[in-house]
């Protein structure tokens, strides 16, 4: 059975029903057989505590939020030391196609790599790769309504849907 990893911004259309994608959202979940694997991972749980953190919202809405995430997501996925295999093995093909030409010089340390080229001249978050990451090495379908379009050029192996749009 085929199992799913939700980013932030899905999970938030879920919950949220002022959103306008949650109707979409919703009506996609429901489809899904029971038993479906549902997961998050915690790098969009920080991101949404983030967001939650920045609203200053009411204790309330916090509240139902974590008992949504509780129940409708139990399986969090931590980043492991074997998610490093898929995150460096994705971020290096996006290095080598779409860093800048002085960046990819042959001879560079790994430490000299270590730069916020990741989100400009790479054309993806660093938080999106590693949940990317974590996708390909639990082998789940990533949803998401970010455009991941360099990704799939260089991840063939990661699958996206985006269950926000009709």
């Amino acid at each position: 059975m085929q199992g799913y990893l939700l980013d932030n911004n899905i999970v938030r259309y879920w919950f949220d029903t002022e959103c306008p994608e949650h109707g979409r959202v919703l009506q996609r979940v429901q489809r899904l057989p029971a038993g479906t694997p549902l997961a998050v991972s915690a790098i969009a749980l920080g991101e949404i505590e983030y967001g939650l953190r920045l609203l200053d919202g009411s204790p309330s809405y916090e509240a139902d939020l974590a008992r949504f995430i509780h129940e409708q997501l139990p399986m969090s996925l931590d980043v492991t030391a074997t998610t490093r295999l898929d995150y460096g093995s994705i971020r290096a093909r996006l290095f080598k196609r779409y860093a800048p030409g002085a960046l990819r010089r042959k001879a560079r340390l790994p430490e000299q790599l270590v730069s916020p080229v990741t989100g400009t001249a790479l054309g993806i978050q660093e938080n999106d790769l590693w949940i990317a990451a974590q996708a390909v090495e639990h082998n789940l379908v990533l949803v998401s309504n970010d455009r991941f379009t360099r990704l799939h050029e260089v991840a063939p192996e990661l699958r996206v849907e985006n269950w926000a749009v009709v």
